[in-house]
Parts: C-alpha cells; sequence; structure tokens
C-alpha cells in the first residue's frame, strides 16, 4: 500500500516512456507499478523505482554501477526495436530447494504461482506472456485477448504446463534443512520515516 516502504513482487513491463536518465538517483526507470494485477487486489502507490544509489524507501536500488549497465541494457533493447522490457521481481531465486525452505511461509501461494512464471521463463529461454485474470497471473495463456483482471478466467485458460514443478518441490522439501520458522517483522519510528521520506523527496 502507499507509503509501506515495501518493494512489489510479480511482473512488470518497462516501456520508453519509464526511462529517466534525468533522475537524481544517477538513473532510473519506473516499475510500472501498480500492475493489473497489484490494482485488482487494491494495491496502490507510484512512482516505484529500480535505480541508482544505495536509499530506498520502496523502489530497487541498485547502486550507480550497477544501474549503469542495468540501465543500458534496457535503453539498448528499446533502441533496437524493442517494445518493452519484462522485470521479474522475485523474493529469492525462484528455486524447488528455496521455497522448500520457506515451508509454512504465509506468502508460499503467491511464491508458487511465481514460481510457475519463472519454470516458464527457463523453459522457454525467452519472458513469458503475462496474463492476469481471477486476481492471479496466468503464464503463456493458450487464448489471447484482454482479461477482466478481477473476473474469473476464460474457459481453457491457464498457465502453460512447465514439467515436473510440483514434483521437483515436493522432493526438494524431503531434502532440505527443517522449514523455517523464523518471522520478521519491520516496524518503522514515524520521526525516523519521515526524515527519510523528506529527504527523499523529488528524488525521482
Amino acid at each position: 500500500m502507499q507509503g509501506d516502504h515495501q518493494a512489489p513482487e510479480g511482473f512488470y513491463d518497462i516501456t520508453p516512456d519509464q526511462m529517466n536518465p534525468n533522475s537524481s538517483e544517477y538513473l532510473a526507470f519506473n516499475t510500472g507499478f501498480p500492475n493489473a494485477f497489484d490494482r485488482s487486489l487494491g494495491r496502490t502507490g507510484s512512482f516505484l523505482m529500480v535505480h541508482g544509489g544505495c536509499r530506498s524507501v520502496g523502489c530497487y536500488a541498485m547502486t550507480d554501477n550497477a544501474m549503469e549497465e542495468i540501465y543500458g541494457l534496457v535503453d539498448e533493447a528499446f533502441k533496437g526495436g524493442q517494445e518493452k522490457v519484462q522485470l521479474e521481481a522475485f523474493p529469492f531465486r525462484m528455486t524447488a530447494q528455496n521455497l522448500a525452505s520457506h515451508t509454512g511461509d504465509p506468502n508460499m501461494p503467491y511464491w508458487e504461482m511465481l514460481k510457475t512464471g519463472s519454470d516458464a521463463f527457463f523453459a522457454a529461454e525467452r519472458p513469458p506472456t503475462v496474463a492476469v485474470c481471477d486476481r492471479r497471473y496466468v503464464f503463456n495463456p493458450a487464448v489471447t485477448g484482454d482479461f477482466n483482471p478481477s473476473a474469473h478466467c476464460p474457459p481453457g485458460i491457464d498457465s502453460a504446463p512447465v514439467a515436473d514443478t510440483l514434483q521437483s518441490l515436493q522432493s526438494a522439501s524431503t531434502n532440505v534443512a527443517p522449514p523455517n520458522k523464523r518471522t520478521i517483522a519491520f516496524r518503522s519510528d514515524d520521526l525516523i520515516a519521515q526524515k527519510i521520506n523528506e529527504s527523499l523527496r523529488g528524488v525521482y
């Protein structure tokens, strides 16, 4: 939600109009958050960027050197005629082992959905086509068209199958350390948060 200082996870399209070569954080581009999936869940926010520097209240701060490389690759894709570049934002590398190590986490159903998209990328070696219906991502759907993100998916719409995804997840869960039971919480001090917001005002 707006002001929660959290960075989004999901699939985002970067287009040339989202690029900002004049950012006060060296270089930046807008992730496009909230996308259709986010909006279907009532998520709010704006100017969630990938940028240089090391400070952030919800963006992805990549350091100036890393951002120069990332920005340059995206810019070259557009100069080569590409209309958009897909940004895939994950909480960790989406392997079966990593998911298994977070067994019991309340975010697991969402992360499993993200993993389906990640698996589709590695299976085809190209970014998947991403659609949203029934308040969920679907990848490489057999039927194309404009789906209603909040309505039931049309008949026959489902993510392209990725072989052995569930089986590999189940077998990985028997070969890792005990489930992660840790709880990680963040509580911001209002005064600190206010100072951070003031220091970042006008940054993007």
